[in-house]
């Protein structure tokens, strides 16, 4: 019975230092930017000078194939960080990058569109929730506080000070992020590519948030010209029945779930980039759609496929069965009709 228990506990024991040995290795995120696999290179002799035997005559020296010394400075083995360098974003038109180890600069050009850009700056720290240590309004400049930047490669997240600059350069607008301060936990870091990945990451969330809002502001504008939308029926290059749409694709996109679910038509999976919408036909009762002012189209009940095409300031709508077939023209011009009550009754919403 002694023996039992001896070996339970032992066990238990066992079982205790796998799991603190397991929580230990979990934590430590080093791992996933060290190299893995053999590291025997690191063993490779140096290279020698060639020892030319007496009496022998080489060509002429040629520098083409010469190896250059190598630096002997650099980290290696698990020391060696693996993780691929921070690219600035491209999102913005008309714009381009420069990145030093000291500053990362967005050169934009000098437009009415970027006049708003150190007011935006600001709503953007502001909307992060990324506090300003001291700020220059006239001189468009300021520093933040501490910023947090929590990542899965990192144990302890590293934390940041960055400078924020808005300089005109003749035909240009310079925005400029430098550092003044980095830390992991309470040790101050100097290397220049750690500096330089986070002037980026910096950079890259104010390039982000700038082109967001001016996605959302191009969008609203959008639907602000289209608020009434006309239908009429056409035909494809084929001759086969589709609906025209007198607005622009994102428009009709951002727009057709609501439209299509308001006259019985429920939406499936869909595809921004080919147009590609699979529907199921359920219908309305008689009065649903007396009430839109349509008479209950013949379009059979069912799965089908929408097919949206851009055509730039207008864009085409064709439903297809299951097997490929489109509706008859009687029934495309009833879904004309629907679909032009339907656009109307959700734009004036």
């Amino acid at each position: 019975m002694a023996t039992i228990l001896h070996k339970s506990k032992a066990i238990k024991l066992a079982g205790l230092s796998l799991a603190i040995f397991l929580v230990a290795c979990t934590s430590n995120q080093r791992y996933k930017r060290q190299v893995s696999g053999d590291e025997s290179y690191l063993n490779t002799l140096p290279l020698k000078n060639l020892t030319i035997p007496q009496g022998i005559s080489l060509p002429l020296q040629n520098g083409e194939y010469d190896i250059p010394p190598a630096n002997q400075n650099g980290a290696v083995g698990k020391a060696l960080d693996i993780r691929p360098p921070i690219q600035a974003l491209s999102l913005l038109s008309d714009t381009h990058t420069e990145n030093s180890l000291t500053a990362s600069r967005l050169f934009l050009t000098n437009t009415a569109e970027n006049s708003a850009l150190w007011s935006q700056i600001n709503a953007i720290l502001q909307q992060k929730m990324i506090k300003v240590r001291q700020k220059n309004d006239p001189d468009h400049s300021l520093i933040t506080d501490w910023i947090t930047w929590p990542r899965v490669d990192e144990d302890i997240a590293i934390q940041t000070r960055q400078k924020i600059q808005l300089n005109p350069q003749n035909n240009q607008i310079v925005i400029m992020v430098t550092n003044e301060g980095i830390k992991q936990g309470e040790d101050s870091i100097t290397d220049q590519a750690e500096i330089q990945r986070y002037n980026i990451l910096m950079l890259n969330e104010l390039i982000d948030s700038i082109n967001k809002l001016r996605s959302t502001a191009t969008s609203s504008g959008a639907q602000d010209c289209y608020a009434i939308i006309d239908v009429q029926t056409g035909s494809d290059s084929s001759g086969l029945p589709q609906i025209i749409v007198r607005a622009p694709y994102d428009v009709v996109w951002d727009r057709l779930p609501s439209v299509l679910e308001s006259i019985g038509i429920q939406v499936g999976d869909r595809s921004r980039s080919t147009g590609s919408i699979t529907l199921t036909f359920n219908g309305m009762s008689d009065s649903d759609w007396q009430a839109i002012g349509v008479d209950n189209p013949t379009m059979t009940k069912g799965d089908y496929k929408l097919q949206v095409g851009d055509m730039n300031n207008r864009s085409s709508l064709q439903f297809m069965a299951v097997k490929g077939t489109t509706l008859t023209q009687k029934q495309n011009d009833e879904m004309v009709s629907a679909l032009k009550a339907a656009f109307s009754k959700v734009s004036s919403n």
